[in-house]
């Protein structure tokens, strides 16, 4: 295990690195040249306000997480948003507008968040919301999609907009991933790829790893056939069981074990490439990263929460600023307790004290 790890460090470098990539395979194109000159001068720009803040008393995360979008044209077998009820048809939550939303972005820019997640539901079904995001020059967007909206158009968006990077969610093979997201979904993603690869476009790919599908997905016959089309960062987020009947799914340590052995393995030999587990990856922080402390997550109704399996809030960024929601009495409660720093027993920490949790909303 590399005790010397940091994760903020290895995403700033590691986005270089794979630009710097793309540069040296795309004969020195105008705009990756563009791109990676005006990442570097920005990310440590954002690092220098960061600190900043802190010597002043104040953390600002290296990145947000934003579910954009409580709606999706897919039905993924075991989804947690839907079963929180947090997207899907009949939820009747008021979605923050894509004015607030680029409001949210600067602010981010402005404190110097360097990353900002969009998720869903399928954030690709609020284009406005993506086209506002795209105007932030100065954050990577990395944007989870489950790939089947990839049209033309929106692939001269990211054409266009280069701090907006497709994260695409695939299961494994091909099996796998049509059985947990339909008939037909793996090749359609296979040509999206290709599409992508075609124009340039730096994408990444997101697995669930369960218990069925981590031999499949640290194998790295599997990212070598996403490398060869373009793929250039693989996200690996452990399986949150949503019902009893599907904890078996969920990575014991022994599968953590393997899955931390084989990120190393890949991280050594794909040095243009970006490898991140989550909450893996927490380790090396020395505990939790939620709830401010590195990152925490936006609702799509504006709830600040400590992360998205962790669905309890008592701030709205619909009422308040980014930095004001970074002063949330539960974060400063789950923070000052101790309960985010220090070894626990693997998987999701805050989902694992749910009850915790909840019981610091009580006034």
């Amino acid at each position: 295990m590399n005790t010397d790890f940091n994760l903020a460090d290895y995403l700033n470098k590691g986005i270089e690195n794979v630009v710097r990539g793309l540069v040296k395979a795309s004969f020195n194109k105008p705009k990756e040249i563009a791109f990676v000159l005006k990442y570097a001068i920005s990310s440590k720009e954002a690092k220098n306000r960061r600190q900043s803040l802190a010597r002043r008393g104040e953390n600002v995360p290296v990145f947000l997480i934003s579910s954009i979008t409580s709606s999706c044209n897919l039905f993924c077998k075991g989804c947690y948003a839907r079963a929180n009820q947090s997207c899907g048809e009949g939820v009747n939550k008021k979605q923050l507008s894509s004015k607030r939303w680029e409001e949210i972005f600067n602010e981010a820019n402005e404190l110097g968040v360097s990353f900002i997640l969009l998720v869903g539901g399928e954030p690709l079904m609020r284009r406005e919301v993506i086209e506002k995001a795209a105007g932030v020059k100065d954050i990577i967007f990395p944007i989870f999609t489950n790939g089947t909206m990839l049209n033309d158009d929106y692939l001269k968006i990211f054409d266009n907009s280069r701090n907006l990077v497709p994260i695409i969610s695939i299961e494994g093979d091909k099996f796998q991933t049509d059985n947990r997201r339909g008939e037909g979904t793996y090749d359609i993603l296979m040509q999206t790829m290709d599409k992508l690869k075609e124009r340039g476009i730096l994408y990444g790919a997101s697995v669930t790893v369960t218990t069925e599908n981590v031999g499949t997905v640290t194998d790295e016959v599997f990212f070598e056939k996403l490398y060869d089309k373009g793929c250039r960062a693989l996200l690996f987020v452990e399986y949150v069981p949503v019902i009893e009947s599907t904890k078996s799914l969920a990575p014991t340590d022994v599968e953590r074990k393997i899955l931390e052995n084989k990120i190393e393995e890949l991280r050594e030999k794909y040095v243009n490439s970006v490898f991140v587990s989550f909450p893996g990856d927490e380790k090396y922080s020395e505990g939790c990263l939620a709830a401010g402390r590195g990152f925490f997550h936006i609702n799509v109704d504006g709830a600040a929460e400590p992360c998205p399996f962790s669905p309890y809030s008592d701030t709205n960024l619909g009422e308040v600023s980014l930095r004001q929601a970074l002063k949330s009495p539960l974060f400063k409660k789950l923070n000052a307790t101790g309960m985010l720093v220090g070894e626990h027993d693997g998987g999701c920490l805050l989902f694992q004290k749910e009850n915790e949790v909840k019981s610091m909303l009580v006034k």
